[in-house]
């Protein structure tokens, strides 16, 4: 006769776990509201009471339309379509909903209601956070794509002088590897353009090309441009801080133009960078990597910096692995017309005209002009004359009078004592360095004069800084 005993230690155990679960959920910071199949309130707990300043036993029984806060639970219970993340707005507050339906044999028989109280301001925070990202990933976006932006490849340089042709061969060989490569050449020779068509035709290409000019970045600033730098490193940083040259750079390739300008103190940084792949951004004690190609260019003679402590031996040594020179217009001058038409086909497709011709003799002219500006002069002489030009031909009298003087003066200058002084110098030199195997320091003491003046003379005849091998 012990089931009435057990019956009633079964209502009590039930009745334990039903005030546990009351107070669970009253206690919770979500307001709980529930209704029946027609929306009728049955319960609500004390957190939804108290933000909605009422005393839940009033409201119990009352259809959800009475509660005063546009409640819809009455519709879900209708549709039997659940609303997840609902924003909803109570006075001045917003927050977001859950109104779930509860199912039991097909048909809706009750709705639960949560309310989030915390989560449209959270939600908001969140919003504004991805907006800023959003607009930070922009910035960055639009920056990649104009750093690594590769408008030239190899069909890009264009020539057909020995030279040209060996500079293609030998850039196809520099794309096949990771090698470091410095590019020589004067001012306006196109160094730039054979870096770009270097990453073009290397397994980097889908990756950026992040351009530096060294000499015009300002030497207190040129540490954070290439490693960046973290929020707050110094006045005027970006409050999000900025990634570096490197950074962006990551599987791409690193152009530095102009490296012989690169300040004597931030050398030894560089030299770190490219052995270990990995740095510092100022502001920040974390390590970074990057994989990336680097390639430079310079006007100087690194080996006479070297001499005269301007250039460090370890990065120079570093570096010195692919080395491609670019000899000046002037040496090639069966490029000078090949370039002009080149330059007059870009020029004509941006005036709108069908294209621009060259007369023979100013072809002539334009051949006979020594180009100190090079490749840059040329165009920027062909662009001033297809400015005002009439007619689809360039003539003799449409060149600047100072290019028509050129051949004359040199013609000249042939014949003058100073020339055959240059001719002979140039040619003992010459011999001397052949006879010593290039051994700047041999040459220069048979020839008795100092070596960093033996790089003087070489650079001021053109002369080639090692023995150039044959090409297999």
């Amino acid at each position: 006769m012990g089931y009435p005993n057990k019956a009633r230690q079964g209502s009590k155990a039930l009745a334990q776990k039903k005030d546990f679960f009351k107070k669970l959920v009253d206690n919770m910071q979500v307001g709980v509201i529930v209704s029946d199949h027609e929306g009728t309130v049955v319960y609500i707990n004390d957190t939804y009471a108290r933000f909605l300043n009422i005393k839940p036993e009033d409201k119990i029984g009352k259809h959800a339309t009475d509660l005063g806060v546009h409640s819809r639970l009455h519709i879900v219970a209708k549709t039997g379509q659940a609303e997840i993340n609902y924003p909803h707005q109570f006075k001045d507050r917003a927050f977001l909903v859950h109104r779930v339906p509860i199912w039991e044999k097909g048909q809706v028989i009750a709705v639960l209601g949560l309310v989030l109280f915390d989560s449209a301001s959270t939600a908001s925070k969140l919003a504004g956070k991805v907006s800023f990202l959003e607009s930070k990933l922009s910035l960055y976006e639009n920056e990649i794509l104009s750093l690594r932006s590769t408008r030239y490849t190899l069909e890009s340089i264009v020539g057909a002088s020995p030279a040209v042709r060996a500079i293609k061969r030998q850039a196809v060989r520099a794309a096949a590897t990771n090698l470091p490569v410095v590019i020589t050449g004067e001012s306006g020779t196109g160094k730039e353009l054979l870096a770009q068509a270097i990453h073009h035709a290397s397994s980097r290409k889908p990756f950026p090309f992040v351009r530096v000019n060294c000499p015009a970045i300002p030497r207190d600033l040129l540490e954070s441009e290439l490693f960046g730098y973290e929020k707050g490193a110094f006045t005027g940083a970006a409050a999000t801080g900025k990634p570096g040259k490197f950074e962006l750079a990551n599987h791409g390739s690193v152009f530095l133009d102009e490296i012989g300008d690169l300040p004597i103190e931030m050398q030894p940084k560089l030299l770190r960078v490219l052995e270990e792949k990995e740095f510092e951004r100022v502001g920040s004690t974390s390590l970074i990597k990057a994989d990336f190609r680097l390639l430079a260019a310079t006007n100087h003679n690194l080996e006479e910096m070297l001499e005269e402590g301007r250039f460090r031996k370890d990065l120079f040594y570093r570096l010195n692995v692919i080395t491609l020179h670019i000899p000046p217009l002037r040496e090639r001058r069966e490029d000078v017309i090949p370039l002009a038409e080149h330059f007059l086909k870009r020029i004509a497709q941006e005036m709108g005209v069908s294209g621009i011709k060259i007369d023979p003799q100013a072809a002539e002219a334009l051949m006979n002009h020594d180009w100190p500006g090079n490749a840059r002069e040329l165009s920027n002489v062909l662009e001033r004359i297809a400015s005002y030009l009439e007619r689809d031909t360039i003539f003799p009298c449409d060149i600047p009078p100072y290019i028509q003087r050129t051949r004359k003066s040199s013609d000249n200058s042939r014949t003058s004592l100073r020339f055959v002084q240059d001719r002979a110098e140039k040619e003992a030199i010459l011999y001397t360095l052949e006879s010593t195997g290039y051994n700047k320091a041999r040459a220069a003491s048979m020839l008795g004069i100092h070596r960093s003046l033996l790089y003087k003379k070489m650079k001021k005849y053109r002369l080639p800084l090692r023995e150039e091998q044959p090409t297999r």
